[in-house]
């Protein structure tokens, strides 16, 4: 494997080793073997070492789910629309259930208190986008929330779940039953309209 050349190429690479590592485990040496890349060059790209390549990870997977997720669900035009493409993104990213959520991962470890505003960040954005939306196709303003925060508990309680037992399936089921509940939590919402 040739080294990456660029912080962007490496990001990807050090964000797999946090998820197959956690934070706590991922070494320098282990960065180094998932990468390539000395130490040395490690501290080129990153001088303020590990914790920087955490936070650099963060931002990038931030601006993914802003990008992807958050910003169509607060804005797309047909909310409907925006829920099924957030649930066939999930899926996407997380592989069907094969990809541990890495903020989720650094929330239940001890890296949690070094990202702590971040982590919060991620998950508050999730659940008001999805509320957003929800919102939107004529859904109550409390019945939203709370149906939003369940979608990302569901979502994130399958992907562990997932892993535990070793079966993504869990998490491709849990993905269809949301599915099933959001239309007709929406199409309830739409008849009361």
């Amino acid at each position: 494997m040739r080294a990456p050349q660029t912080r962007e190429a490496i990001l990807p690479l050090l964000a797999e080793t946090f998820r197959e590592h956690g934070y706590e485990g991922a070494s320098l040496s282990a960065i180094s073997r998932r990468t390539g890349l000395g130490k040395g060059s490690l501290y080129h790209f990153f001088p303020g070492g590990k914790e920087e390549m955490a936070a650099c990870v963060l931002t990038e997977i931030e601006t993914w789910f802003e990008v992807r997720m958050f910003r169509p669900l607060r804005e797309d035009p047909d909310p409907a629309t925006a829920l099924r493409a957030m649930l066939a993104e999930t899926d996407v990213y997380f592989r069907s259930g094969r990809r541990v959520c890495l903020v989720g991962a650094f929330a239940l470890s001890t890296t949690r208190d070094a990202f702590a505003s971040r982590i919060d960040a991620y998950f508050a954005a999730w659940r008001d986008a999805v509320a957003a939306a929800l919102a939107r196709a004529g859904m109550a303003e409390a019945r939203a929330r709370d149906l939003a925060e369940e979608t990302v508990t569901s979502i994130q309680g399958a992907l562990v779940t997932a892993s535990a037992l070793q079966d993504p399936g869990v998490f491709g089921r849990t993905l269809a039953r949301l599915a099933t509940r959001l239309e007709a939590a929406l199409a309830e919402s739409a008849a009361h309209a």
